[in-house]
């Protein structure tokens, strides 16, 4: 497992690509003190299994995008903008997964108010 900085993400993911060539998830963790980002990466040869964590914080969490070194991440990549709500710098948002949400308060985060109708939000 390695905790990285943000500012070196897309640089250690195309270094891991030579060892790791498949990516298998992408998700995230919402702690008290900030979000944690994780990739899992694996070996298709050596079968072997890295993860590799981003700490954001709360406040207006960003990262860049890694579609350009793992194509497979652009479906996780959207899950996180939504459930989450972080920004994915390098690319444009497109239709939400879930067409009823209005896009506000992700559902995954701690703060989510469970049992709020979302959908007559503007």
């Amino acid at each position: 497992m390695q905790e990285i900085q943000k500012e070196a993400l897309v640089q250690t993911l195309e270094n891991m690509k030579k060892r790791y060539d498949y990516l298998k998830n992408i998700t995230a963790v919402d702690y008290p003190d900030g979000l944690e980002v994780v990739y899992v990466l694996y070996s298709t040869v050596s079968k072997e299994q890295e993860l590799v964590k981003v700490k954001l914080p709360h406040e207006n969490p960003n990262i860049e995008s890694v579609v350009g070194v793992y194509p497979a991440a652009d479906w996780h990549e959207r899950e996180l903008f939504e459930m989450f709500g972080i920004k994915i710098l390098g690319r444009k948002v497109g239709r939400l997964l879930l067409e009823k949400w209005n896009g506000v308060d992700p559902p995954l985060l701690k703060s989510f108010e469970w049992g709020k109708d979302y959908r007559k939000i503007k």
